[in-house]
């Protein structure tokens, strides 16, 4: 890199703002390595340059640590050019080879692969069911899933004699590429494809497997274990890398995506990181007192609830509740008590009412202060 690289703002190369965020700053990148590409400018010094120059601002500034250091300290702070790179990029094979998610292919070029053409396997997405306790503790899964896994009988060659039954594409000549070169008034411009004949491989199968069918994958079936983490939500994905469908004759498999589903608790709701139930309490348990078990994630609570609690009242369990994904905090169970009024009365019941009925002690006083007390200062657990 000469001297004027050296004092090259990532931020100028690119040209994005220094608030941009990842994906402009990706789709940025990607343009200016398309307007500089070697296939594009080819014998072109100047444009191999910038081409160089952009692939080192991207990889500093796609990396959140290396941006970091870079916005406080400047190129210093990513120990030299291309963060750790002494004076860059030494190539364009190694700009393909650390880019290749941006340029697509094993060592990507957006205008055809060097040397043929690897394709990923197509990704793979199933939904996992989960109970409230398993996702307030984190769980370990396996799931079964239907794919197309690797040929054993051609080892992924698709070939029948293995790696022996390929030969060289004649067409491309194991280039993998079709490139037609074009006269117009702006120059010449080269238009490269995937070979039509060899499907952008470079190599042709001379005598294809009787299993797969040249393919190197079939249908088949695969047990994957899955770490479910503590504190998921309905909704969440879990990437699994290289569980989902093979590549075609040996290439990489793609990614397998696990969603998230809440299985529906018979008697707790989740909100947030906090749990939620209803307790029913008779008219005399509420005014009198009294202990009661109720549902945790943990299993079943023994309450000790004191006389004269309220209809509505909620209850608060602290660190009964969801961990958070990834933090320290834990929710708490929240409890509503609900009075219950009967419907129907015996005799007797009635007239025991009716004479409790204009006691003073009875009288709503909904503006009278409640006094505080604790309603779980006595709270035992039945199962830990």
């Amino acid at each position: 890199m000469n001297s004027s690289t050296e004092t090259m703002d990532y931020y100028e190369v690119l040209g994005v703002s220094r608030t941009a965020t990842p994906d402009e700053i990706k789709k940025a990148y990607r343009k200016k390595a398309l307007q500089y590409h070697p296939d594009r400018n080819q014998g072109d010094a100047e444009a191999e340059t910038k081409f160089k120059e952009a692939a080192e601002a991207y990889e500093v500034l796609s990396d959140a640590q290396k941006r970091q250091r870079y916005d406080r300290f400047g190129k210093a702070g990513v120990n030299g050019a291309g963060g750790g790179r002494p004076g860059g990029f030494q190539d364009i094979s190694d700009i393909f080879s650390a880019f290749s998610d941006i340029f697509g292919g094993e060592a990507g070029s957006p205008f055809g692969a060097r040397g043929g053409r690897r394709r990923t396997g197509t990704d793979l997405r199933v939904r996992l069911a989960l109970e409230l306790e398993e996702i307030a503790e984190g769980t370990e899964k396996k799931i079964k899933v239907k794919k197309l896994v690797p040929c054993e009988v051609c080892d992924a060659t698709g070939a029948e004699n293995g790696s022996e039954g390929y030969h060289t594409c004649p067409t491309c000549d194991g280039s993998g590429e079709f490139r037609q070169v074009s006269s117009t008034f702006f120059g010449q411009f080269v238009n490269v494809q995937p070979c039509p004949a060899c499907r952008g491989e470079g190599k042709i199968i001379a005598d294809p497997c009787s299993n797969c069918r040249g393919e190197g994958r079939v249908k088949g079936e695969d047990t994957t274990t899955v770490e479910i983490p503590a504190g998921v939500r309905e909704g969440h994905f879990l990437s699994i890398r290289g569980g989902g469908n093979a590549g075609r004759r040996g290439d990489p498999p793609g990614d397998l995506r696990v969603e998230i589903v809440e299985e529906p608790h018979p008697t707790l709701t989740r909100d947030g990181l906090d749990v939620r139930c209803d307790l029913h309490l008779s008219f005399p348990d509420a005014a009198l007192g009294t202990e009661v078990e109720v549902p945790t994630l943990k299993g079943r609570a023994r309450l000790q609830i004191d006389p004269g609690v309220q209809s509505g009242r909620v209850l608060r369990m602290r660190g009964r509740g969801i961990p958070e994904l990834g933090g320290t905090r834990r929710g708490d169970q929240l409890i509503t008590v609900q009075i219950w009024t009967p419907t129907t009365l015996s005799d007797r019941e009635r007239e025991l009412i009716e004479e409790l009925r204009g006691g003073e002690s009875f009288e709503p006083q909904p503006d009278r202060p409640q006094e505080k007390k604790s309603f779980f200062s006595k709270v035992k657990d039945v199962f830990s």
